[in-house]
């Protein structure tokens, strides 16, 4: 019986969702304090996208990040709220990725740090809020909702195979 590395793994993967969840929830409540900025932010990437689909994002994107990071903090509807957040990701790194290789300088409009109490205009915001620490950090938070989303998967395999194993002769 190996209950140790059990309960450090239930541990981390509580600590990784727990501080995913608040990420998200961070990330929806400053744009959403600040919609008009927000929007702006995804106009500066100049995306090779319709403006009403632009705008749809800025509406709604916040919306989402809130429920998926509520959704992680109270533990239910995991499944969603990760499979929701791969697909945000592979947008966030799209969308980073693509302003970092053409040189652009501008802010991610990830996260409002004003709220911890950093001063717009501080070097410590310019160089968090670059496309290029955001890339990166997006690649980071995937892999940590990739951690759980597998985690959770192999969980429900597990448990969905015990019963049947349990009936067998």
């Amino acid at each position: 019986m190996k209950i140790g590395p059990t309960v450090n793994r239930s541990g981390f993967r509580t600590a990784v969702r727990l501080v995913l969840g608040g990420l998200f929830v961070w990330a929806a409540v400053g744009k959403m304090g600040d919609p008009y900025s927000f929007y702006t932010s995804i106009l500066a990437y100049d995306l090779p996208l319709p403006d009403a689909l632009l705008r749809l994002a800025g509406m709604t994107v916040p919306w989402v990040e809130l429920l998926c990071g509520l959704a992680l903090l109270a533990n239910a509807w995991t499944e969603a709220a990760l499979g929701v957040q791969v697909v945000l990701f592979g947008f966030f790194i799209a969308a980073t990725g693509q302003a970092w290789i053409r040189g652009m300088n501008i802010s991610c409009g990830c996260f409002d740090l004003t709220m911890v109490g950093i001063a717009h205009d501080s070097a410590i915001i310019h160089f968090i809020d670059s496309v290029r620490f955001a890339f990166f950090r997006n690649f980071i938070l995937l892999a940590g909702v990739a951690y759980l989303f597998a985690a959770r998967i192999r969980e429900m395999a597990h448990s969905e195979a015990k019963p049947a194993a349990a009936g067998s002769p």
